[in-house]
């Protein structure tokens, strides 16, 4: 099952969709699928931020205080409910990968994190290309340079591998 945006890249037509408008629609999508999962891979984070209060009317102009609250976090609600599951997730960090990845990776109860150094000239975002570490419990290992096409491979094998 893919639960996204409708504007995120589309699967392919056998794949089960759930399209989602809202972080809080997408935990709702996530949790009640997890239950039909073996592995649950969150390879993107929704906003960790929302409005408190949204206007149902025009803000005229002024002077304006936006007051946000914390969205659920949609990871670590996967890795309570897991069971026998197996959670990947990915972190992007800009600095102190490894401890910050790790760390990452115990307090969301995940089972493997790829994370990348954003900053990394050819990772990240805005390129075709990444460098990655991926990260279990017992096992660090730093990969080079790739397309993002290679890592998905790689990645894909090393979920194999839990």
């Amino acid at each position: 099952v893919y639960v996204a945006t409708p504007d995120a890249v589309k699967p392919n037509a056998a794949v089960k969709t759930v399209t989602v408008s809202t972080t809080a629609e997408m935990y709702r999508a996530v949790l009640e699928e997890t239950e039909n999962a073996d592995i649950v891979i969150k390879a993107a984070a929704p906003a960790d931020y929302a409005p408190e209060a949204v206007a149902e009317n025009k803000i005229k102009s002024g002077e304006l205080t936006l007051k946000l609250k914390k969205n659920p976090d949609i990871a670590a609600a996967v890795g309570k409910i897991k069971g026998e599951r197996k959670l990947v997730i990915f972190s992007a960090e800009t600095e102190n990968l490894k401890e910050n990845a790790t760390e990452k990776l115990k307090k969301k109860g995940a089972d493997m994190v790829v994370a990348n150094n954003v900053l990394t000239p050819g990772a990240g975002f805005s390129t075709d290309t990444n460098i990655a570490a991926i990260i279990t419990e017992k096992s660090f290992v730093q990969l080079d340079k790739m397309t993002k096409r290679e890592l998905a491979d790689v990645i894909l094998d090393e979920i194999i591998k839990l």
